[in-house]
């Protein structure tokens, strides 16, 4: 699996980011998050959590238990190299992901932010959950804020829920992402504490 690793002079944290179903590491629209978490000081990885043959097979796309496997291999590794405290960013199945992976007794993770997630995938998990949660919905997206609502009421650690008014399930609209990566932002220099501004290497 594949992955592209920036980490900024003096970073506080590293966020790694676990994409949705059709999604990859060359999101557009994660990779405009993570550039701004960059600009933050904060270091970033995204890889991909099936290879090209697997994402074939739609059910190995909703398969949780699997996609959270792959995660928590990728942070077994990003923990050794960078040597940092870990976050996750997490879009649509992705997030769910990024929960379960987190509810692993040994599995120490400062932060978590979904957008548009399906917090409700991991739904066994959401309890052992212990890093602070940011749900990010749209206001366009009543389906996906119901279940954020639901999966909420599950969480037993610190968790809000951010609604972006006017914004659809893929965050299109003018200015929605950018509210997206803004809140991103203000979740993990929060968490991670006062981020250093630095340049990529």
């Amino acid at each position: 699996m594949s992955g592209d690793l920036i980490v900024p002079d003096a970073a506080r944290g590293l966020v790694v980011f676990a994409h949705g179903s059709g999604s990859g590491r060359h999101s557009p629209r994660n990779r405009y998050v993570a550039g701004a978490l960059n600009e933050a000081g904060l270091g970033t990885l995204l890889f991909d959590l099936l290879t090209p043959g697997e994402e074939a097979d739609r059910a190995n796309v909703f398969d949780i238990p699997l996609l959270a496997e792959r995660l928590l291999e990728r942070t077994a590794q990003a923990r050794e190299s960078a040597g940092l405290p870990i976050g996750y960013f997490g879009a649509s199945t992705g997030a769910a992901a990024a929960l379960w992976a987190a509810a692993e007794p040994d599995n120490t993770i400062t932060a978590i932010v979904s957008r548009g997630g399906r917090p409700d995938l991991a739904g066994p998990r959401l309890a052992a959950v212990r890093a602070p949660t940011l749900l990010i919905v749209g206001g366009r997206d009543p389906v996906v804020a119901e279940l954020n609502e639901e999966a909420r009421g599950h969480l037993r650690a610190d968790s809000r829920i951010t609604v972006v008014p006017g914004a659809t399930h893929l965050f299109e609209e003018p200015g929605a992402l950018e509210a997206v990566a803004g809140h991103a932002r203000d979740w993990f220099t929060t968490h991670f504490g006062p981020a250093a501004t630095g340049v990529a290497r």
